[in-house]
């Protein structure tokens, strides 16, 4: 195993449809392997057999298969096996976890997208995590029109991509105000820049922030 960390990091990865997140996760687990860190990639809804179960009911079908109540109960039940099966056991090996999409996710489509109170997700929260949250989360910002022109370039298109682009702006505007009430642990980047640019400002904010050398 490369260099051991006695807690593993939770670094998650946010943002609307066709921001990049996939690209990135990509770029800085190559980048950390170099460095003889251990690394593991995964993804939410899904990461874990039950909740890739999960995440095919949620992404296919029409855009009004659930409304934002359900679709808040089946993404917390997937997050719990997400964490049970593969996020908690690799941070207690000391592996560092690059997750794409996470609780500001839930938080960002079922609250502010969705019209759910904030207080009712975080209740639905404490009951699948109690107070376990990531290390460190980029958010990348990417007008909604033009994110979803990137994500339907991709070909097939997942219900959430599906929806209105005015629920896809309260989105954006979601996460945003996500990384103003909690900035010691959001860094903000601009999507719409180079690709490795992007990956620049990541490998910094890490050695920064969390001081690992990479």
């Amino acid at each position: 195993m490369g260099q051991a960390l006695s807690r593993g990091r939770f670094i998650t990865f946010e943002g609307g449809e066709g921001a990049g997140k996939t690209t990135q996760i990509g770029l800085l687990a190559e980048t950390l392997r170099q460095h003889k860190l251990d690394v593991v990639t995964t993804r939410e809804p899904g990461g874990s057999p039950g909740a890739e179960a999960i995440r095919e009911l949620l992404l296919s079908g029409a855009p009004d298969r659930w409304d934002g109540e359900t679709e808040a109960l089946l993404m917390v039940a997937a997050r719990r096996d997400h964490l049970v099966a593969t996020v908690w056991p690799a941070l207690a090996a000391g592996r560092i976890v690059l997750c794409d999409r996470f609780a500001d996710s839930t938080e960002a489509y079922q609250g502010f997208a969705r019209g759910l109170a904030r207080e009712r997700l975080a209740e639905l929260h404490r009951l699948a995590a109690g107070d376990f949250c990531p290390d460190l989360t980029f958010i990348l910002d990417l007008p909604a029109a033009e994110g979803l022109a990137r994500a339907t370039k991709r070909g097939a298109t997942t219900r959430f991509e599906r929806m209105p682009l005015d629920l896809h702006e309260r989105l954006r505007q979601g996460f945003l105000d996500i990384a103003r009430r909690e900035p010691q642990r959001c860094v903000v980047l601009d999507a719409h820049r180079e690709v490795q640019a992007i990956h620049a400002e990541i490998v910094a904010a890490l050695r920064e922030r969390l001081k690992i050398a990479c």
